[in-house]
């Protein structure tokens, strides 16, 4: 792995600006959910989905049902109305990875009266029928702005990769739906390394088997642990995504910059 403060000199250098900042860089990792795919309009549906199933399935064994706000409880807003209106980006359903929500969900289970086994089995049924449903609505749209830079960064001759704390095989999907995998020289789920999100490792695991230096790649996400992520790996740059424009600096403490939109972005080949 290039990690010693060299950059490989077969990957063109560009310079990122924002904010008056600029970063001589060689490649970009992203994070996916709330970064490039708007986050409540995919995973507020998934969510919807399981938990109406495992309740289905509690209901049908004569048990209890869940807690009607427990996706609420997992971090998704919702207005008067009952429709969605945001996320904490600090929850379980913004951080975690997907077995860290069916292992909240199967204690769900667990308490209304399963065994600890018949729970991790549901909700692992219940997943496998949340994919499905999400597959059958391809339920995906990009934020607004990403397209654009991203063929700015194409044109750049950079690198881009995804490090998300989704499933790999998810993840290939969402990109293939949104129709932009074709961006990426990688992508890099949860499932691939031994620690997620906020160690590491997806970093530097991501930034080696695409040959780059890792003191040269920036990093954009949507939560802290993203930029704890790209701070603890000893990345160029920590840029946190706050489309909402709810949480600011104080919502990315480890952030070396935080943009509203990608528009606040600018990048070119460097000289």
């Amino acid at each position: 792995m290039n990690s010693t403060g060299w950059a490989n000199k077969e990957v063109p250098l560009a310079q990122l600006t924002v904010h008056g900042r600029e970063f001589d860089i060689q490649a970009i990792l992203f994070d996916k959910d709330g970064t490039l795919l708007d986050f409540v309009y995919t995973w507020g549906k998934w969510g919807e989905l399981l938990l109406a199933r495992f309740s289905a399935e509690l209901a049908g064994r004569r048990l209890p049902v869940l807690p009607a706000n427990l996706l609420e409880m997992w971090g998704i807003h919702y207005n008067e109305a009952g429709e969605f209106t945001g996320y904490d980006r600090n929850s379980p359903l913004s951080m975690g990875t997907v077995d860290d929500l069916l292992t909240l969900l199967a204690w769900e289970g667990y308490r209304l009266g399963l065994s600890w086994a018949e729970a991790r089995v549901l909700a692992e049924t219940c997943r496998f029928a949340a994919d499905a449903g999400l597959e059958q609505s391809r339920t995906a749209k990009l934020i607004p702005g990403a397209l654009p830079f991203l063929e700015q960064c194409e044109r750049c001759g950079i690198k881009l990769g995804i490090v998300t704390s989704d499933d790999t095989t998810a993840a290939e999907e969402h990109l293939e739906w949104l129709g932009i995998r074709r961006y990426f020289s990688i992508c890099l789920g949860a499932d691939r390394v031994n620690r997620g999100k906020p160690f590491p490792d997806m970093v530097e695991s991501a930034c080696q088997q695409i040959a780059v230096d890792v003191a040269r790649t920036a990093v954009i996400g949507d939560t802290n642990g993203d930029m704890q992520m790209a701070r603890s790996a000893g990345a160029a740059a920590a840029i946190g995504l706050d489309t909402e424009g709810t949480v600011g600096k104080n919502g990315f403490p480890q952030a070396d910059v935080v943009i509203a939109s990608y528009r606040h972005l600018s990048i070119r080949k460097g000289q």
